[in-house]
């Protein structure tokens, strides 16, 4: 990788073209050299392919995100310009999303139908080189990674303006309620945060009429609340499973408008009516990517748990004074009830690091007395930054 990008941008700059035919004599010119660069960085990933199947390593060991962690960061860092960081990582995403194929292709479950910021995570995570399985709500994603029908999952975990979402803190805590999987047999892989805005959709005949109904997912609702105060008051509201299935009710009668994303808008063959129109311009919402094995550390990584304190006074401030004392960054404390016992809590606590660092081994060994119960839902390499997306 180091020898390609400086192949492409480094040494010396050549004196720049004097005309347009020489400017594009340039640019065809490196066009054939980037594409010799990335094939032969695929005949070495199906190299990498070879030796994994020789030494008949599992199907999980083909995809390492922190092995991506640390190839996208350091393009990062070597960026010369003039494109912005964000687009080199997402050039780079892609080529590795492509080789990785050649390699074996990954099956990757989110949020369906067609069209939901999901499915938008999930090529942001894994590129256009996977093979994306839709599923009717977040508890399927859960299933289906843990059954091993696919890879891995994209489920949304937070949103900046309307806080967590109860479906996932619950399905990593608790594993299925019918007993399909266990909580434990899924574990968070990866994280990306997305610059998340709303569009107000409707089919082309719908231009210059009030809808009689506005959809959407709850979320999506939630986010959007003073934007249609102010200019649907008195319209019915009302939330389904998804932004896809929003869209799919919309491009069904011109009388339904529906809030989701530009790839909705694409999919479904609808309209902008009215763009962006979230409440807040810094509304992003955090994904996770869960996956059934433990990630090695990459050198960047933040750690999520999930326990019970013992229900006594100043019971949590014990709990999280390790952290502090061993210099470890809480990003993030957040409680939802228990399910086996009326008004107990169970905790949610990012921190920074890795299960396997250790500094955290030794707070995490003075935490579990406070602790009920304890449980590392998983190491894994941390966003560098918040990805800015056209959602």
């Amino acid at each position: 990788m180091t020898d390609s990008a400086d192949a492409a941008g480094g040494g010396q700059d050549s004196p720049p073209p004097g005309t347009l035919a020489e400017v594009r004599q340039q640019i065809d010119a490196l066009d054939t050299e980037l594409i010799t660069l990335v094939s032969k960085r695929a005949r070495l990933a199906m190299r990498v392919a070879q030796i994994k199947t020789a030494n008949h390593e599992p199907l999980s060991s083909f995809y390492r995100p922190e092995r991506e962690a640390q190839v996208l960061a350091r393009v990062r860092e070597k960026n010369p310009g003039p494109l912005p960081d964000d687009t080199i990582a997402w050039l780079f995403r892609e080529i590795m999303s492509a080789c990785l194929a050649l390699e074996q292709p990954l099956n990757v479950a989110c949020l369906g139908p067609s069209g939901t910021f999901s499915q938008q995570a999930a090529l942001q995570a894994f590129g256009h080189g996977a093979q994306l399985v839709l599923e009717p709500g977040i508890p399927e994603v859960f299933r289906a990674v843990a059954a091993g029908s696919v890879d891995f999952g994209v489920v949304p975990v937070e949103n900046s303006t309307e806080g967590s979402v109860s479906q996932t803190l619950d399905a990593l805590a608790f594993g299925s309620a019918t007993s399909a999987w266990a909580a434990g047999d899924v574990q968070i892989c990866g994280e990306l945060s997305l610059k998340i805005n709303q569009q107000l959709l409707a089919r082309a005949d719908a231009a210059g009429l009030p809808p009689s109904l506005i959809v959407s997912h709850a979320q999506s609702l939630a986010q959007c609340r003073e934007w249609l105060d102010g200019h649907y008051p008195g319209i019915e509201r009302m939330a389904v499973q998804s932004n896809g299935e929003a869209a799919r009710l919309a491009a069904a009668s011109p009388e339904v408008f529906a809030i989701g994303p530009l790839l909705a808008a694409s999919l479904h063959g609808l309209q902008v009516v009215a763009a962006n129109i979230q409440d807040s311009v810094f509304n992003t919402t955090r994904f996770v990517v869960i996956g059934r094995d433990a990630v090695p550390a990459s050198g960047l990584d933040k750690t999520s748990l999930v326990l019970s304190v013992n229900n006594e006074p100043g019971a949590l401030a014990r709990l999280l004074a390790p952290l502090a004392d061993f210099g470890i960054d809480v990003t993030r404390v957040e409680s939802r009830p228990a399910r086996d016992r009326a008004w107990d809590y169970v905790f949610f606590i990012d921190f920074e690091g890795h299960q396997t660092d250790e500094r955290v081994q030794k707070a995490l060994s003075r935490m579990r007395p406070f602790c009920g119960s304890l449980r590392v839902l998983g190491s894994y390499p941390r966003a560098l930054v918040s990805e800015a997306s056209s959602l």
